[in-house]
């Protein structure tokens, strides 16, 4: 399997080498060049989490160096449980995947452990990685607890000050080395900014070895396929309807690796894209015109992105692939959390949410005849100074999240300026 990029002017690279480099030479984003094909049949009823992911991905990782470790590394990334739950017995047709189980209660432990036990096997002391990752708030804790007592591979963090919960800011902070994070004076489009310009600088990209875990690197889109591919196939099996998938999508790695997915035949029906206010992607889909903006602050942080990076990608699968974008603003999330948990007892943080008030939206006839599956993409918890005052009750961590709070943080501010990320990356190296 090879891998291209999507502006067509850098070579083709094997699959390790493509989630060494991150972005392509010539500034785009990485796709493979083919996609293997699969049916339900290809997956046995009881494979776990991680012997699925391997089945899946195996072909997106022939002739690599990373081909004999992959099993393991599935195994490995991939031992926490995935469960397809029910919130509310009166409609059964709503089935909520619950993403939030893994060690920082958040869907990026995905592509975040696959990844750094991708690059432990790749990495050598002498040709060490730096992972560099702008988040908008889940990324980074995935990134820092997978990268925390890493060989070869360290990892710096940036994340906009002021714009993501005050838990999500202890998390990113946490995590001891090799694990450095750097709080950007501005927005999360900024903090990418910052990333891509570190890239494109052929002499501090090649002085680190920089690579990235943000969603803009294959190496986590391919893995984050796994559990769509797992929850689909459940519910196949079960109805023999292709269920219809509920997104909540920020910088559209979410929500590209689900149609990714479906492209691979993975039984998926109509995919529904849910984001907060950022209009970005639901201006496109209304218009089929894109146009970037600057990133505006909403309950549903992890989803601010205005200009969302893996747009790219979709951009050559077609706008008929989507089949709606539901924009839900933080009053519509508000009221959203209040009236499930006041119906079901179902807790939300403001991510999942939105994908809940998309399916509220949909029409009787789009309901009709199929399940539809929503992701719950973090644990209420890590949200808890917006949720509690609206379901009324104090919410308790679970133990992963508890720990979190007793570790000591350390976090350095830097302007968003590529001189001083330049300056911490040096300076990181040097310790």
């Amino acid at each position: 399997m090879k891998y291209r990029s999507t502006r067509g002017q850098a070579p083709l690279v094997s699959a390790d080498q493509a989630l060494r480099a991150g972005v392509a030479p010539d500034g785009g984003l990485y796709l493979p060049e083919t996609l293997p094909h699969f049916g339900a049949e290809d997956f046995a009823a009881d494979h776990d989490p991680g012997a699925l992911a391997h089945r899946l991905l195996a072909p997106f990782f022939a002739e690599s160096p990373l081909a004999d470790s992959l099993a393991g590394i599935c195994a490995s990334a991939f031992d926490f449980p995935v469960p397809l739950v029910t919130p509310d017995p009166a409609e059964p047709g709503l089935q909520v995947l619950e993403l939030f189980h893994g060690p920082t209660g958040a869907f990026k432990d995905f592509g975040a452990r696959f990844l750094f036990r991708a690059f432990d096997a790749i990495a050598r002391a002498d040709d060490p990685i730096t992972v560099l990752a702008a988040t908008s708030g889940d990324t980074g804790g995935a990134v820092g607890c997978a990268a925390e007592g890493g060989r070869h591979a360290r990892a710096v963090i940036l994340f906009p000050e002021g714009r993501i919960s005050a838990f999500q800011e202890r998390q990113l902070c946490c995590w001891r080395a090799p694990v450095t994070a750097l709080r950007v004076s501005d927005d999360f489009d900024a903090c990418q900014r910052l990333v891509k310009a570190a890239f494109a600088d052929p002499v501090l990209s090649t002085r680190h070895g920089l690579s990235s875990a943000n969603s803009i690197s294959i190496g986590r889109l391919l893995p984050q396929m796994t559990y769509w591919a797992r929850a689909s196939l459940e519910v196949f099996n079960r109805t023999g309807t292709r269920p219809g998938l509920i997104v909540p999508t920020g910088n559209l790695g979410n929500g590209f690796a689900a149609l990714l997915a479906r492209a691979c035949g993975l039984p998926i029906g109509p995919v529904v894209l849910a984001t907060n206010a950022n209009a970005t992607l639901s201006d496109w889909h209304a218009s089929g015109q894109y146009t970037a903006r600057q990133s505006i602050a909403t309950l549903a942080n992890a989803m601010d992105v205005g200009a969302p990076s893996n747009f790219e990608r979709l951009s050559g699968f077609g706008v008929d692939l989507v089949e709606d974008v539901v924009r839900v603003d933080d009053a519509a999330i508000r009221q959203r959390i209040r009236s499930t948990h006041a119906g079901s007892g179902y807790i939300a943080c403001p991510h999942t949410a939105t994908a809940l008030e998309a399916y509220a939206r949909l029409t009787p006839e789009q309901r009709a005849g199929r399940v539809w599956i929503a992701a719950a993409t973090a644990h209420p918890y890590k949200f808890a100074d917006a949720v509690e005052p609206l379901i009324g009750q104090t919410l308790a961590p679970p133990p992963s999240l508890a720990d979190v709070l007793q570790r000591p943080i350390e976090v350095t501010d830097i302007a968003a300026s590529l001189g001083e990320l330049a300056a911490q990356l040096d300076a990181g190296r040097a310790g």
